[in-house]
């Protein structure tokens, strides 16, 4: 068990969500610019608590959206999804009764198969169904630190290939998006990173991108990465968060995963996303 992190601030409330991962977030208004006293305050505590829930929130004006997300860097554009009209740094989520399928239904990191893939993702719920639609982080920091050191030392220097062309083609067809007008990018990826800001090391691979471990034969690489996967998908790292209406979640994607639970059809989910654009692993 790890014991609860401490809140020591003073313009911002963070209640731990769990004792690994996550805080709710209360006394910020996200449609109104941030002070710069409460904005230092959530970038620490989104390198505390790896992903932050913003309660009490009223609808985020979509142009005060994309001005937050730019206060933590320039914004991610998404190489296949469709964006919202007059926004195209806002990615909309939605799934309703007639969609194929719903985003995030897999465990991921956040376009994994970019390059320099996205640092972090902010997500505002406007449309909740009556019930469900919960989202499932996991915790890459410490899935990594339980791993042995015989198995630290084996990934280490190990990287693996993430490719997004057996998700990303057709995939928004019913949203009228073509698969002429989208980029399927691949990267190859250190398995373990270090994180940029925190100097921790996390495990980086997912169930969603990652594809092969470069170096290794067939067989090595799909048993060493299932081994990979079930390990970090364990229930122990994970937690759960139900949404209520105009909640925003902000979550780090270099250091946990996360999965979408679709289980609300026939119902309607909808909301608004905005990603930063992250460094090359390393």
């Amino acid at each position: 068990m790890v014991a609860p992190k401490s809140n020591t601030y003073t313009s911002i409330v963070a209640k731990p969500f769990a004792p690994n991962l996550g805080a709710e977030i209360y006394g910020v208004d996200l449609s109104q610019p941030v002070p710069d006293d409460q904005f230092a305050e959530i970038r620490d505590a989104f390198h505390t608590y790896q992903v932050l829930f913003f309660k009490e929130q009223k609808e985020i004006p979509p142009a005060q959206h994309i001005e937050f997300g730019k206060r933590f860097g320039p914004l991610h554009a998404h190489p296949a999804a469709p964006t919202m009209e007059g926004y195209p740094e806002i990615f909309e989520i939605h799934a309703t009764k007639n969609s194929k399928v719903a985003n995030g239904e897999f465990w991921h990191s956040d376009v994994s198969c970019d390059e320099t893939p996205p640092l972090g993702t902010m997500l505002q719920i406007h449309i909740a169904p009556p019930c469900g639609g919960d989202t499932m982080f996991s915790d890459m920091y410490a899935a990594y630190d339980d791993l042995s050191e015989p198995i630290k030392s084996m990934l280490d220097g190990l990287s693996a290939l993430h490719s997004s062309e057996h998700i990303y083609k057709g995939r928004y067809s019913d949203r009228g998006q073509k698969d002429a007008d989208i980029d399927c990018p691949e990267a190859i990826h250190p398995i373990v990173r270090t994180h940029p800001e925190t100097g921790r090391k996390s495990l980086f691979v997912n169930r969603t991108f990652t594809t092969k471990i470069i170096g290794l034969s067939d067989k090595e690489s799909e048993a060493i990465l299932n081994m990979l996967f079930e390990h970090a998908e364990q229930i122990n790292y994970q937690i759960r968060f139900r949404w209520s209406l105009n909640d925003m979640a902000f979550w780090d994607n270099r250091c946990c995963m996360h999965r979408a639970i679709w289980d609300y059809w026939p119902a309607e989910r909808k909301g608004r996303r905005v990603t930063v654009k992250g460094d090359r692993p390393v």
